[in-house]
């Protein structure tokens, strides 16, 4: 049940992702979203932003509304920091292992400073299979007590639901490349008015 809580807060976290990008670049992010199907399915198999890299330029460049030049940075760059299907699943699961084996979860407090930590470790964690869990061991450990035990138990639990985790990064590139590429020309029409 708990995988399945998971996989469908990874869909919530992506309709919201493409609503905002839709709202703030007032431009259907379907015109996105609709060639994104292969990134998925790739990062599903691969469990890796980075070996989905190449699919995920090539679905981005089919869509009519992102500029090329965008792509080309946008692209490459989200699939290392844009880790949120990655941290989504991690926090779950510390959730979970929290209540099954202590009977609590961690208190809010706690668990909002693990997220905004987790949030920054994301940023530096390699775009392979289970590099962000590897990445989280250190606060783990050190914010929430969990053992060698504990942090195994972790990696098992993480390594079983990274390609989707993967495949939620991978399709959520799609709708910040669409935000960024409306910032810049925005920006781009500030600056010629300027001159």
């Amino acid at each position: 049940s708990v995988l399945l809580i998971v996989i469908i807060c990874h869909y919530i976290w992506l309709t919201l992702l493409y609503v905002v990008a839709s709202i703030y670049s007032r431009k259907n992010s379907w015109g996105v979203l609709k060639y994104y199907g292969p990134a998925y399915l790739t990062a599903l198999g691969t469990m890796s932003s980075a070996a989905t890299l190449g699919t995920a330029l090539t679905c981005a460049k089919k869509s009519k509304i992102l500029r090329e030049e965008v792509i080309d940075v946008t692209v490459p760059l989200f699939a290392n920091i844009h880790l949120c299907g990655s941290i989504l699943t991690e926090v779950f699961f510390v959730l979970t292992v929290s209540l099954i084996l202590y009977g609590s979860m961690p208190d809010f407090t706690t668990m909002f400073v693990f997220i905004i930590l987790l949030g920054f470790f994301a940023i530096g964690a390699p775009g392979v299979p289970g590099g962000a869990i590897m990445a989280a061991l250190g606060i783990l450990q050190s914010m929430l007590g969990f053992n060698e035990t504990l942090q195994a138990l972790m990696i098992a639990l993480y390594i079983a639901m990274d390609s989707f985790g993967t495949a939620c990064n991978v399709t959520g590139d799609g709708a910040l490349t669409l935000i960024t590429d409306t910032f810049d020309q925005g920006q781009t029409g500030k600056a010629s008015t300027a001159l």
